[in-house]
């Protein structure tokens, strides 16, 4: 395995212990990753506000991947590497499907989120954010203002898979293709067919100039899987889905249990010094 230059981390459920904090372990080790001169960043479906107080902490003054790979960005100074919002024919299908259906949509447009309906899974989503949402009558008139990066609908475990399968034959008769995957097991992401998490890192490594063979993925859910797929390095944690797993060429401990902490720390710094 070549040196590892860039790493990309998930945050929920994969970075992130499931009280939504970072141990002081895994703060140390990623300290000292990007000490070894190792760039590492954030790969969410997250907004970029909900992702920004994790790359505050963290000190990663670098382009964050965010809203599920639509935006790549630079908290801190504010530069763009790649931006690739939802099709509007896409976003207003889908938000009608939510509606006749009953399911809560989120609708993000330019670091801003609005629903139509106020919920107990939209508040729920919301407290796990830490981003206030703005409720508005017709979620189809901001599309005259602008594109929105993503959709995500919320829904129960049982039903999502029907949800997801329907959309795709919807957009499949009407001439229209999206990426649609699955993030938490009750959420349903909707974004641009380009706007993955797999395409965002594949564009940032080219900026950073680092080839694939040089970069680390680690995650947990099917979201995930591009960027598992491109990364040279792919590593999931313990508690992630079983077919996410299965496409990992390395798999490490829990969320809970410093999962890529322990990871960076075998397969970047051990290797590191080895290497001196």
């Amino acid at each position: 395995m070549q040196r590892i230059k860039l790493v990309a981390v998930d945050l929920d459920d994969t970075l992130l212990r499931d009280d939504l904090t970072i141990s002081e372990y895994s703060q140390e080790i990623l300290r000292r990753v990007r000490e070894s001169g190792v760039v590492v960043t954030i790969s969410t479906g997250r907004m970029l506000p909900s992702a920004r107080p994790y790359a505050e902490q963290l000190g990663f003054d670098v382009p964050l991947i965010t809203y599920q790979g639509a935006l790549v960005k630079n908290v801190f100074s504010g530069e763009i590497v790649y931006h690739c919002p939802l099709n509007e024919e896409v976003a207003r299908l889908v938000i009608q499907y939510g509606r006749k259906k009953g399911i809560h949509v989120n609708f993000y447009l330019e670091d801003e989120l609005y629903v139509e309906r106020v919920t107990p899974v939209g508040e729920h989503y919301e407290q796990l954010a830490g981003v206030p949402f703005t409720r508005v009558n017709d979620l189809e008139e901001l599309l005259e203002t602008g594109l929105p990066y993503k959709l995500l609908l919320i829904q129960e475990e049982q039903l999502i898979d029907q949800s997801l399968q329907e959309l795709r034959e919807i957009l499949q008769r009407e001439g229209l293709d999206a990426h649609l995957t699955k993030s938490k097991p009750t959420y349903l992401e909707v974004n641009h067919p380009k706007a993955t998490k797999g395409t965002a890192l594949k564009t940032l490594a080219d900026w950073l100039g680092v080839s694939r063979e040089e970069v680390m993925a680690c995650g947990d859910s099917f979201n995930d899987l591009e960027m598992l797929d491109f990364a040279g390095c792919s590593v999931a944690v313990a508690n992630a889905h079983p077919e996410v797993r299965s496409k990992a060429k390395y798999i490490t401990a829990s969320n809970n249990e410093d999962g890529v902490a322990r990871a960076l720390e075998k397969l970047v710094l051990r290797r590191a010094e080895l290497s001196r």
